[in-house]
């Protein structure tokens, strides 16, 4: 639902703050991808749940920037209205 209401936002504001929360509702979208793939053991290749593990640094990155680009979108979407 983030995802989804951050991109209609967008669709009607095309600012920076709008772009950043899409992109931050998207990272968010990937995090929970990565768990629901862990928990099915779906690609096992990725070593899901290992540390040093590709799907470990692809959650952890995907994380960092949702924490970072959607309240940074938001921010500044605030600050131009």
């Amino acid at each position: 639902m983030l995802f989804s209401g951050s991109a209609v936002l967008f669709r009607k504001v095309k600012t920076v703050g709008s772009c950043l929360q899409v992109c931050g509702a998207g990272c968010l979208v990937v995090v929970v991808l990565t768990h629901v793939a862990e928990a099915l053991q779906l690609l096992p290749w990725m070593h899901w749940g290992l540390q040093h593990s590709a799907g470990h640094y692809l959650d952890l990155g995907a994380a960092a920037l949702a924490v970072t680009l959607f309240p940074l979108g938001y921010l500044l979407q605030a600050l131009t209205k």
